[in-house]
């Protein structure tokens, strides 16, 4: 308990120093909430701090250590809720702290592993590879011969992490109380999805399993390679992984030494980005430059190396439906689809006027479109719709969070490669072929065997269901009128279970034509009959 009030203590001083309270908005305050902000940030006016405010923020949260530090970076993410200063501020801070001992390195290996060193490994690197909040590397190579990288978590970092954001939870809850936005920005949830995040960041067996997926999603891809994991060498606390090589993506020197075909990597960059989102529903979202490497065996045809998959976002099946039809609709300047579509999927309240939303939408995207293909950006044109959105108050969507800092990612590092990308005519034809194949008639039976089994199981209780609908009126008591003779219960029997057959023909697949047709057919009939 003494430790953590001395831990609220410094964060209190580093705010204070910083003269943080100048991020609260001024409002009209009571005694207790002046005094209260007095106590924890200082005076807004007459602080001696030199440096603007995004600046003081990011070196208070470097003082503060490496928790603050990657929820500074997480925080870095959202520009449609923060002020561009502060964002750009937020975006320097590095996620480099001092290595731990090599000897505590070997000690938390062999107490996961349950065999000394020297027995797991051939050759054990002492110098760390790299160095995290979470975690530190080793070089390490194999009996067998294959030259891997050691992942180890740090000792304590569990507590810390469990104090820091315990803090950060209770500082959330005070700013909810006094920043005027806050039922927009939801602070408390934005700290407990990132307490969640970062906890998950701990567990190396699940950045294990979310590599073997990407890895799987990828195995015969020419774009994206994602190392091997070796599952007998990892555990929660230890991952062990192939080592890679490649060229940093960031290193544009050696790319252009080996006269690297940028465009081709600019625009494979964002084609690996849709076929992670649409297609698999699983995507890298942790993009910056130290997780990626480029193959350049092929200079014409380089492609990508993944590294680092903590961090992985999915949408639901409804959620990709609404992106790729939004998406669509910005292409095609449709914005009143675009509208209707935010209200209809909920992601805007349902009493939100169309009109209204429409021409907001409009207001943001018109403009630019005027500008030259060079000058557009796609990501930046989506944080000013979900800005825009947020005035109509959008809730914040935590899949789009992270789908829209991904695309930010993306969209940047691939204008750093290739100044002339055009996303916009990169992605489009892809989202296009994506919508026409997912709706496509084998597609759409092929979903439709896939939910065989619980159709299937309900199979047999259909005709009972049917007539039971069919003699009752909903929430009312059943129809005052003599029940249907026997032919018409034969009838309606057969007829419930010759739809029943054709449904089960259409989802094993066994004459899919017929199918469709005598299971629609047999439907509209019992519709149709029903109100007799």
């Amino acid at each position: 308990m003494i430790a953590a009030l001395v831990r609220l203590n410094q964060i209190r001083r580093t705010f204070k120093a910083q003269g943080l309270a100048e991020l609260i908005p001024s409002q009209n305050f009571g005694l207790v909430k002046r005094l209260f902000i007095r106590l924890c940030l200082g005076s807004r006016h007459g602080s001696s701090v030199v440096g603007g405010r995004g600046e003081r923020l990011r070196v208070a949260l470097e003082t503060l250590g490496p928790v603050f530090i990657k929820f500074g970076q997480a925080l870095s993410t959202r520009r449609d809720m923060l002020p561009q200063d502060i964002a750009d501020e937020l975006a320097k801070l590095q996620d480099q702290v001092p290595p731990f001992e090599s000897e505590i390195a070997k000690q938390r290996i062999e107490s996961a592993l349950g065999h000394p060193v020297e027995v797991l490994f051939a050759s054990f690197s002492d110098e760390p590879l790299a160095s995290a909040s979470v975690a530190q590397v080793h070089r390490a190579r194999l009996h067998s011969g294959e030259s891997v990288v050691v992942k180890v978590t740090r000792p304590d970092i569990r507590a810390c992490i469990l104090q820091d954001t315990a803090w950060m939870a209770w500082i959330a809850t005070w700013i909810e109380r006094l920043h005027p936005q806050a039922h927009r920005l939801r602070p408390q949830a934005i700290v407990a999805d990132y307490t969640v995040t970062i906890l998950d960041e701990l567990d190396l067996a699940r950045e294990a399993a979310n590599a073997s997926q990407l890895r799987r999603n990828f195995e015969h891809s020419e774009q994206l390679y994602v190392p091997k994991v070796y599952w007998d060498y990892t555990t929660a606390t230890v991952y062990t992984m192939e080592e890679v090589s490649g060229i940093p993506v960031n290193d544009r020197a050696a790319l252009d030494s080996l006269k690297v075909n940028c465009q081709c990597l600019a625009e494979r960059g964002v084609e690996i980005f849709f076929t992670q989102v649409l297609r698999d529903s699983f995507f890298h979202a942790d993009m910056h430059p130290g997780n990626i490497l480029i193959d350049a065996k092929d200079p014409e045809r380089p492609s990508y190396i993944a590294l680092d998959c903590a961090i992985i976002g999915s949408l639901s099946e409804a959620d990709q439906y609404y992106l790729a039809r939004n998406l669509l609709g910005i292409f095609q300047r449709d914005y009143r689809l675009v509208a209707q579509l935010h209200i209809e999927c909920g992601w805007v309240p349902k009493e939100t006027r169309v009109q209204d939303f429409e021409s907001a939408i409009r207001t943001v995207c018109e403009p630019v479109f005027e500008k030259p293909i060079a000058e557009l950006s796609f990501a930046q044109l989506l944080m000013n719709l979900f800005q825009t959105a947020a005035r109509f108050d959008m809730p914040i969507q935590p899949s789009l969070v992270l789908l829209q800092k991904t695309l930010l990612n993306i969209e940047g590092l691939g204008r750093e490669l290739y100044p002339q990308l055009n996303l916009w005519d990169t992605a489009k034809p892809f989202i296009e072929q994506w919508m026409a194949e997912r709706y496509s008639v084998p597609n759409t039976l092929k979903r439709l065997q896939a939910e065989a089994p619980g159709l299937l199981e309900a199979l047999p209780k259909i005709p009972t269901h049917l007539l039971d609908r069919l003699l009752t009126q909903p929430h009312q008591e059943p129809i005052q009128k003599p029940r249907p003779n026997g032919a018409i219960q034969h009838r309606y029997f057969w007829v419930s279970w010759l739809a029943g057959a054709g449904s089960i023909a259409l989802v094993i697949n066994q004459y899919p034509v017929a199918g469709v047709v005598v299971a629609l057919g047999s439907w509209l009939l019992i519709v149709q009959n029903s109100g007799r």
